[in-house]
């Protein structure tokens, strides 16, 4: 265990929010209160104009397990109506990660598995070391990541989507890389210098552009393709007025 006992840890580096899963020695397994945990670090970034970034990590040897054993216990012994409140906890989770005005990068060392992989999915931008592993291995035991099937099915094809979460079997980084899963694989030995530099290029950027398209591509999910043109549209009319486009405008006409 790490000399901080919080199940989340939180720290401002610059314009990067760092999110810490902060359970090693349960595999950093999600429980009621590292959700809890994890929902507030999320809202403390999303409202801190600093924030250019946001990166969720595992403490120790992994990313994530999934749920722990007290909350698989908990599922057994629950109502209906607490099985309903306990899975819209996590679904919130979800829709913040969404919802947050800024990229979320998941940074994948060791497994990703279950509920695990279902947050690193979530997020807006996966990377992973070499030898992180992927999984949803629910099914073995007769669950269904059933709101993870929502974002899964966005990330990949129909078909990967089907096998990843009917067979219940481990993926390399490679291949979750392959099947669209992942964004970008960094060798082990230098994964956190990777990360950083990767992550550091969102200070680089504007950041209500990046706001605005992060907007605008989930916005765009289920619309026909006239709809989704007329809400680029729109997007485009607003970039226009933003701050930081007539300054980038500007810049651009003094180099001209």
């Amino acid at each position: 265990m790490t000399e901080n006992n919080e199940p989340v840890l939180y720290q401002l580096d610059g314009s990067v929010a760092g999110i810490t899963l902060n359970r090693p020695e349960k595999k950093n397994a999600l429980s009621d209160t590292l959700i809890a945990s994890l929902k507030d670090s999320l809202k403390r970034a999303g409202n801190d104009e600093a924030v250019r970034v946001v990166t969720i990590k595992g403490a120790g040897s992994d990313f994530c397990s999934g749920a722990d054993l007290s909350a698989l216990q908990k599922i057994a012994d629950s109502s209906i109506a607490d099985n309903a409140a306990d899975a819209r906890s996590l679904m919130e989770v979800f829709t913040l990660i969404r919802d947050l005005p800024v990229p979320v990068v998941a940074a994948v060392h060791g497994r990703a598995l279950a509920g695990g992989c279902g947050l690193a999915s979530a997020c807006d931008l996966v990377l992973a070391s070499a030898s992180a592993r992927f999984g949803y291995p629910e099914v073995k035991i007769g669950f269904v990541p059933a709101m993870v099937a929502a974002i899964l099915r966005r990330n990949v094809s129909e078909k990967r989507a089907f096998e990843l979460l009917t067979l219940g079997r481990e993926i390399t980084a490679g291949d979750a890389m392959e099947m669209g899963l992942v964004n970008r694989v960094f060798p082990d030995e230098s994964f956190e210098s990777d990360t950083a530099g990767y992550v550091n290029e969102f200070s680089k950027v504007s950041r209500s552009a990046v706001s605005l398209t992060k907007q605008l591509l989930y916005q765009m999910d289920g619309l026909a393709f006239r709809d989704a043109l007329e809400t680029g549209a729109d997007v485009n009319v607003i970039a226009r007025m933003t701050a930081d486009c007539q300054k980038g405008i500007a810049r651009f006409l003094k180099r001209v």
